[in-house]
């Protein structure tokens, strides 16, 4: 085997001529500096190479050397509190090693410290039959997540040596496994997966439980399941980022992994400095315990930008085999879709719509497909939901991206820039939004929420569709030539876009909204509107209804009454009646 060299350089895209020594998607080093690399197409003249660092200084006649491996990721304690780029290299540790706010060229350094001490608890003995998925170790990673070393997927057999529980490294061996042909395996606390394949599992579960989030517009009207996809698209300024936030805090996911792809540096920087002081909800601990964050902003190299999201879904895998609940966070979609379309035009290959690749649509299935709630290989229950924005360029949910995510989620939170602009957050659209997954989790939302919860949601739902069609007519001739019933449902609508839909992420009371409390909520909302709906009745104006600071009032009980007394509400029932039967 002759030594392979560079040929051509195209950016981030370089060529190799005339070998056959590399496989498609083989992992490479490219020259002096050894940056990191994957062959994307290979034929007998010429193997295409793109690189995932910046390749300034490159020149032609450099070597260029197989790994004899796809890219992959390695998967061990140590993930979790980390921050890596799209590659998976640890920045923290990057940034000490090189005194630099910036990635040097080349730079290797060790994914997951290699000397660091773990109190491992060894699950199997000698004799012991292993099949793949199973788990034969565990350590505590942070004070909130157990990390639980599984068997390889493509690996079982005879445990024939078994240490003892201790404190050991990520290369250590822990057990030794006989596999059917003789061949024998050790197995340390890490194990290295290729990014582009998803990890197997037993079998896929139907859909059925939601990812609770205490945003009421998403529990309530939009809701996405776990396992499931959503989207949310929205112009510059629509609040993409912080509604990803809001619900990295919030849902209910055991694990969060944060994927800022092609962002600017000033909001990874806010989600870095964010997340390191907030405390965990559900235990009290930093929220970092169960974070993981994939930082690849958009002033790094923009292949790495393909990469970040398949090193992701690949973590979320990783920690859905060991039996928890991932969210994923992919901020943006779009930027990767710009990242395809770059390599794709140095390619040279045939544009597509609006200078996209052909390949988009498949691309992003590939992605929206890895989630899923899942019966793993060692019989335990998983899922990976994956929530991705979208940047349509000037708010255009007809361009390419938008509409081939659309394909493939079943939730949809349209963020509308007028609403951001109006300081309504989150700024999702309750028109053009939908949730495909109601009647899949209708049966747990009649289980855990309280049978009225979804009737109370469809007549919310039915009163704001009914506002917009009066809007138009008021756009019109104004709302004096209305009669009194329609100005109620303009009031009512008001009151349900001010008082519920609008949350505030200051408030501490606001900021997270338990089912329980979002129930209670709608049913005193729908109350007022059937009660003055008797007043009107009898004739009486929507003006009388509005003297007795009911709207008023009903619009702060989400800041009057604490989450924890939800028994408060009780009392809005007595003070409506009493209120309205003085309208003589």
């Amino acid at each position: 085997m002759g030594e392979n060299t560079i040929y051509s350089i195209n950016g981030p895209v370089i060529t190799v001529r005339d070998t056959t020594d590399f496989f498609m998607l083989e992992m490479v080093r490219v020259g002096y500096a050894k940056l990191v690399g994957e062959v994307i197409s290979t034929n007998r003249e010429f193997t295409t190479i793109q690189v995932y660092e910046n390749t300034t200084g490159l020149k032609p006649g450099e070597p260029v050397e197989p790994s004899g491996g796809p890219m992959s990721v390695l998967l061990g304690p140590g993930i979790l509190r980390n921050i890596f780029d799209g590659i998976e290299r640890p920045l923290k540790d990057i940034a000490l090693l090189e005194n630099s706010a910036f990635i040097p060229q080349g730079v290797d350094v060790p994914v997951l410290d290699p000397e660091k001490q773990w109190d491992i608890s060894v699950k199997v003995k000698q004799g012991d039959e292993l099949s793949a998925g199973q788990i034969y170790a565990s350590c505590p990673e942070t004070p909130l997540i157990e990390h639980r070393m599984t068997v390889p997927p493509n690996l079982s057999g005879k445990v024939t040596f078994a240490a003892e529980s201790g404190k050991y490294k990520l290369n250590d061996c822990i057990v030794k496994l006989t596999d059917e042909n003789g061949r024998e395996h050790a197995l340390t606390l890490c194990q290295k997966w290729p990014i582009k394949v998803p990890r197997p599992v037993r079998k896929r579960m139907p859909i059925e439980i939601p990812l609770i989030t205490g945003q009421r517009v998403i529990d309530t009207l939009f809701p996405v399941a776990k396992g499931g996809a959503a989207a949310v698209p929205g112009g510059f300024g629509a609040g993409k980022t912080m509604t990803q936030h809001q619900l990295a805090k919030w849902c209910d996911a055991d694990i969060i992994i944060y994927i800022g792809c092609g962002e600017r540096g000033n909001e990874m920087t806010q989600v870095l400095e964010e997340f390191s002081e907030l405390i965990d909800p559900k235990s009290g601990n930093k929220l970092t315990d169960r974070t993981v964050l994939i930082a690849n902003t958009s002033n790094m190299p923009v292949a790495a930008r393909e990469a970040s999201i398949y090193t992701g879904i690949t973590l979320a895998e990783y920690y859905r085999d060991m039996g928890y609940h991932v969210a994923i966070m992919a901020d943006s979609t779009s930027r990767w879709a710009e990242a395809l379309r770059e390599i794709s035009g140095r390619l040279e290959e045939m544009p597509a719509e609006e200078g996209f690749p052909a390949y988009l649509p498949s691309r992003l299935s590939e992605f929206y497909e890895r989630a899923g709630y899942m019966v793993t290989l060692n019989g335990q229950e998983g899922s990976v939901t994956v929530i991705g924005a979208v940047s349509p360029q000037g708010a255009d949910f007809s361009e390419p991206v938008t509409q081939n995510t659309k394909r493939f989620v079943r939730s949809f939170w349209a963020l509308d820039k007028s609403l951001a602009y109006a300081r309504h957050y989150p700024a999702i659209n309750w028109l053009t939004s939908y949730s495909e997954y109601i009647d899949d989790l209708a049966p747990w939302y009649h289980a855990h929420a309280g049978g009225e919860f979804l009737s109370c949601r469809q007549q919310i739902a039915t009163i704001l569709q009914q506002e917009s069609q009066l809007m138009e007519i008021v756009k019109l001739i104004g709302s004096d030539v209305l009669p009194d019933d329609q100005k109620l449902t303009i009031e009512i609508a008001k009151l349900i876009r001010v008082g519920y839909l609008q949350q505030n992420a200051f408030h501490a009371d606001d900021t997270y909204v338990p089912l329980e409390k979002q129930l209670k909520m709608m049913q005193v909302i729908l109350y007022l509107n059937k009660k003055a709906k008797e007043v009107i009745a009898r004739e009486k104006p929507v003006s009388e209804i509005a003297k007795t600071g009911l709207f008023d009032k009903v619009v702060k009980m989400k800041y009057d009454i604490p989450n924890d007394k939800p028994e408060l509400f009780d009392g809005y029932y007595k003070e409506i009646d009493d209120a309205l039967k003085g309208i003589a």
